[in-house]
């Protein structure tokens, strides 16, 4: 089996390709390798995977792994249409695992364009590649944040979902319109997740936990937005990438397009994460509290039952654990930097 995942240097994307590889998929990588947030930190994950940067940093040329003999890398902008139809045409891909994306809630205020080149334009790229590439199976990253301030708890995925609080929820929901659209017209199975709030070891700098671990450190503030009272569904890495993994390998489900929850089920208090966080990095972190933040929501909260049914999807991995390991490896990292 032979899949494509797409946003490879980044967070979800390495850690996914780790999975797969440990499971003798041949994994062809592609990421864009953009400077949303440090390259240093996508160079250093490609990296772990054995590929290095002086090969990786070239656009269009594709790099072997010195580490697994399964994986191969192009760095590749998939707003590039010809690019991303080379790339298809060339390698036969069973299944995609379309994680790619432009991130972040906030950053959406200040560069709404970034959104739909990469958000849209990209994933309609993807979408003609596996219509026209005979692909079985597209799983591709949604988002929590379709939900907006969605006041029904916990989130299902038959709830409505029209009215997006920031541009960035509103690009998920598009794709997940997209891909119920191409797979009516082309027959091809799409498999959207919903993410709630994916933390853990090589994370993203611009998330919460790295932005307060970090802050904590250098003894400097924090923002701790609507003063606090705000619930996240925190969910741990290694339990995202055993869901996409279960998708990826069972048995395919009687569906063409379908929507999944894919979180730990346990909202968490913001102070409590922090009050964690203070303990594993042993130093009292100093609060600035703040207002809630435009497009921010209040809480979130993933009923994973059709995920846990249909996948044998079960998050095991409590908070005290995953930011324990979170904090290993930040002060790990920091230290080599």
């Amino acid at each position: 089996m032979k899949v494509l995942i797409t946003g490879i240097a980044g967070f979800i994307g390495f850690h996914t390709a780790k999975k797969l590889l440990s499971q003798n998929y041949k994994v062809y990588g592609v990421d864009s390798i953009n400077d949303y947030y440090s390259t240093k930190l996508k160079y250093d994950r490609l990296s772990e995977l054995g590929l290095e940067k002086e090969c990786a940093d070239k656009f269009y040329v594709e790099c072997k792994s010195e580490k697994f003999k399964n994986l191969i890398f192009q760095r590749a902008d998939l707003t590039n249409s010809e690019k991303v139809r080379m790339i298809f045409k060339a390698h036969k891909f069973n299944i995609v695992c379309h994680l790619a994306a432009q991130p972040g809630v906030r950053y959406s205020l200040v560069n709404p364009h970034a959104y739909i080149n990469s958000n849209i334009n990209g994933f309609l790229n993807i979408l003609e590649g596996c219509r026209n590439n005979k692909i079985s199976h597209l799983i591709y990253a949604s988002s929590s944040s379709v939900y907006g301030n969605n006041k029904k708890l916990p989130f299902k995925t038959e709830d409505k979902v029209d009215n997006p609080v920031s541009l960035y929820a509103a690009t998920k929901k598009s794709n997940e319109l997209m891909a119920y659209t191409y797979s009516h017209l082309y027959g091809f199975k799409t498999t959207g997740l919903r993410f709630f709030t994916v933390y853990g070891p090589w994370g993203r700098p611009d998330m919460a936990i790295y932005l307060f671990a970090d802050a904590i450190k250098q003894e400097k503030p924090i923002k701790v937005y609507n003063n606090g009272n705000l619930f996240r569904d925190f969910t741990y890495i290694d339990d995202i990438v055993q869901g996409i993994s279960n998708i990826v390998s069972y048995k395919p489900k009687q569906y063409l397009s379908k929507i999944y929850n894919i979180g730990n089920s346990k909202p968490v208090n913001l102070m409590d994460f922090i009050t964690l966080l203070e303990r594993f990095l042993n130093t009292k972190a100093k609060k600035e509290m703040c207002e809630m933040q435009p497009g921010d929501v209040y809480k979130t909260w993933a009923d994973v039952s059709e995920l846990e049914k249909d996948y044998n999807y079960s998050p095991k991995t409590d908070l005290e654990y995953g930011i324990k390991s979170f904090v290993d490896w930040f002060s790990l990292y920091n230290i080599q930097k």
